[in-house]
C-alpha cells in the first residue's frame, strides 16, 4: 500500500504541489483529444498529406490509449506507480517533440499517436492510484474532482489553445508547449509519495493480447462508423453479407473481450495472477462507478462535438470565438468540482451523481429547445453553464467512488479499468452525435429539396446520390461556393442555403436527443453509487 502520511498530513503546500502536478498530467493528456480540431487543414498542408490522414492520426492515437490502458495499469502496479507515471511522461514527451518536428505523416503517426498514445496508457492509471496514495480517504474526492476537472478543462480549452496558435504562431508551438509542460512535471513529480508493494505481479500477456485487441478492434468499429454506417453500408464502403463492416469488427472486438474475461476468470481459479481481478468486476460499487464514467464521457464528448459545430459552421464563428463561447462551461466544472467537496464533504455521493446526470440532461434539453434559424451564439451560454455543472458534479464523486471500491493495492488496476471504459464512452459518444447528426441532416435536406419546386429534377437525382455516401456538415458559404462552381441558378441557390440551414438544426437537435436520452439512461443506474462517503463512519 502507498504511503499516506507525508502528503496527506503534511503542509498544505507539499499537498497542493502534488495534487497540481497530477491534475497537469491530466491536462495534458485530454489537450491532445480537442486541440487539434480547429487546425487539421492546417496540419494537413504542413506536413504534405489529406484531411483524412490528419484524422486517421487522431484515430490512431484514440486506438493505442485504448488498447494498452488495461495492461498501463498493471505496469504501475509492477514498476510502481510513481515510476510508471514519469516514464509515461518521458515517453509522452519523446512523443510531443517528435510531433512538432514532424516533416511528414509516418513521423506523426509514430509521435503523435503512437508515442503519446503509449505515454498516456502509463500515466492516466497512474494518476488513478497516485491520488489513491497520496490522500487520505476524506479527501480523495475533492482530489478526484480537482484531477477530473483539469482533463475536462483541458478538452474545453483545446480548441481556443488550438485557435491561437494556429493563428498566429504554428501548430507545432503546442506541442512543443506539451514538452515544456512535461519538464515541469518531472521536476515537481519528485514530491509524490510511491510505495511498490512487497509482492511483485506478473503480467498476465494472453490476457495484454486479448484486451488490447478486444477493445481496439471494437473502438475502431465505432470510430469508422461515420464513413462505412452503422448497419447499412454506405456506398463504396466494405461490408459483409450485407451489413457494414462496423457491425462486424465491433462483434470481434466484443467477442475478443468475452475471451478476454473468461481467461482471466480460468487464471483465478486455478491461483494464477490476472492482469484484471474478475472479483473487481462483480464489485457493485466500482462496476457502478464505472458505468457513470462511460455515461459523463459519452455525453460530455457529444457535448464537445456538437457545440462547436454549431457556432464555428452554423453560425461562422472563428475558431478563438468558438473558444471563448465555450469557456462558460469551464467555469460551473470547476466550481462544482471544487466546492461540493469542500463545503459537502459528508454529502451523499449517489445524490451529487443524480443530480449531476439531471443537470446533464437540462443542458441537453435546453440548447435543443434554444436553437433555431435565427438564434445567435449567446444561447449556448446557459445549456453550458448546466452542463458544465453537471460534469463538474459527477467529477467531484466518481473516482473517490471507484478507487474507495477496492483495497488501494489494487488502484492503479481500476485506473487502467476507469481509462478504457472512459475511452469507450469518449468514442462511442462522439460517433453517435455525429452519425445521427449526418443522417437526421441528410433527410431533412433530401425532404426539403424534394418540396421544392424551384429546384430541377436532375438536381435533385444527384442530390438524393451524392448524400446517400453521406453529406458534409456545411456552412453556408461552403455550400454556396459548391453551387456557384456548379452553375446554379440564384433561385436554385437560395433553395438549397434554405434547405441546409433548416437540415443543420434537425441534424443538431437529433444528436443533442441522443445525448439527453444517454442522460436518461444513466439514471437507471444511480442505485449502484453508495449513499456515503468512503471513510464516513456510516459506510
Amino acid at each position: 500500500m502507498a504511503r499516506r502520511g507525508g502528503t496527506s498530513e503534511g503542509p498544505a503546500t507539499g499537498a497542493r504541489s502534488v495534487l497540481l502536478t497530477l491534475a497537469a498530467g491530466q491536462f495534458l493528456m485530454a489537450l491532445d483529444s480537442s486541440v487539434m480540431n480547429v487546425s487539421i487543414a492546417t496540419v494537413a498542408d504542413d506536413v504534405g498529406t489529406t484531411v483524412t490522414g490528419i484524422q486517421g492520426a487522431i484515430t490512431a492515437y484514440t486506438l493505442v490509449m485504448a488498447m494498452f490502458m488495461i495492461p498501463g495499469g498493471k505496469v504501475g502496479a509492477l514498476i510502481g506507480r510513481k515510476r510508471a507515471f514519469m516514464i509515461g511522461c518521458v515517453v509522452y514527451g519523446c512523443g510531443s517533440l517528435t510531433t512538432a518536428l514532424a516533416p511528414n505523416l509516418p513521423v506523426l503517426l509514430l509521435g503523435w499517436s503512437f508515442l503519446e498514445g503509449i505515454g498516456a496508457a502509463l500515466i492516466m492509471p497512474a494518476i488513478v492510484a497516485l491520488v489513491a496514495g497520496n490522500f487520505a480517504t476524506e479527501r480523495r474526492a475533492a482530489a478526484y474532482g480537482i484531477v477530473a476537472a483539469a482533463g475536462a478543462v483541458a478538452i474545453a480549452l483545446g480548441p481556443l489553445i488550438g485557435g491561437v496558435a494556429t493563428t498566429y504562431f504554428s501548430w507545432r508551438w503546442v506541442f512543443a508547449g506539451e514538452v515544456l509542460v512535461v519538464l515541469v512535471i518531472l521536476v515537481f513529480a519528485r514530491r509524490i509519495a510511491d510505495a511498490v508493494g512487497e509482492e511483485r505481479p506478473r503480467i498476465d500477456l494472453v490476457g495484454v493480447v486479448l484486451s488490447a485487441l478486444g477493445l481496439g478492434i471494437f473502438v475502431y468499429g465505432v470510430l469508422r462508423s461515420d464513413e462505412w454506417g452503422w448497419f447499412r453500408p454506405k456506398p463504396d464502403a466494405p461490408s459483409w453479407l450485407g451489413v457494414s463492416m462496423v457491425v462486424w469488427t465491433m462483434l470481434v472486438g466484443l467477442l475478443l473481450v468475452w475471451l478476454f474475461l473468461r481467461w482471466e476468470a480460468w487464471l483465478a481459479v486455478r491461483g494464477r495472477e490476472p492482469l484484471v481481478d474478475p472479483a473487481m468486476l462483480r464489485n457493485r460499487q466500482l462496476t457502478g462507478g464505472l458505468t457513470m464514467f462511460f455515461f459523463q464521457y459519452l455525453v460530455q464528448m457529444g457535448v464537445f462535438f456538437v457545440v462547436p459545430l454549431y457556432l464555428s459552421i452554423a453560425l461562422g464563428l472563428s475558431a478563438l470565438a468558438t473558444g471563448a463561447r465555450i469557456l462558460p462551461l469551464s467555469l460551473t466544472l470547476l466550481a462544482a468540482a471544487l466546492l461540493i467537496p469542500r463545503f459537502l464533504p459528508d454529502i451523499s455521493p449517489r445524490q451529487v451523481v443524480r443530480l449531476g446526470v439531471l443537470a446533464l440532461l437540462a443542458g441537453a434539453l435546453a440548447l435543443m429547445a434554444a436553437l433555431d434559424a435565427d438564434a445567435g451564439a449567446e444561447i449556448v451560454t446557459v445549456p453550458l453553464l448546466l452542463i458544465g455543472l453537471g460534469m463538474g458534479a459527477l467529477a467531484s464523486q466518481l473516482g473517490s467512488v471507484t478507487v474507495s471500491a477496492v483495497p488501494d493495492s489494487k488502484s492503479a488496476e481500476v485506473g487502467g479499468i476507469q481509462n478504457a471504459v472512459t475511452n469507450l464512452g469518449a468514442s462511442i459518444g462522439t460517433a453517435l452525435a455525429g452519425s445521427l447528426l449526418i443522417a437526421a441532416l441528410t433527410a431533412s435536406f433530401l425532404s426539403s429539396v424534394e418540396q421544392n419546386a424551384a429546384i430541377p429534377a436532375e438536381v435533385k437525382n444527384k442530390a438524393a446520390v451524392e448524400l446517400q455516401s453521406g453529406v458534409p456538415f456545411l456552412s453556408d458559404a461552403q455550400l454556396s461556393a459548391a453551387l456557384d462552381d456548379a452553375g446554379t441558378s440564384p433561385e436554385v441557390t437560395q433553395a438549397a442555403l434554405d434547405a441546409n440551414a433548416a437540415a443543420r438544426l434537425d441534424g443538431l437537435r437529433a444528436a443533442l436527443a441522443v445525448l439527453a436520452l444517454s442522460s436518461v439512461l444513466a439514471l437507471f443506474f444511480t442505485p449502484r453509487i453508495p449513499s456515503t462517503q468512503p471513510g464516513s463512519p456510516r459506510s
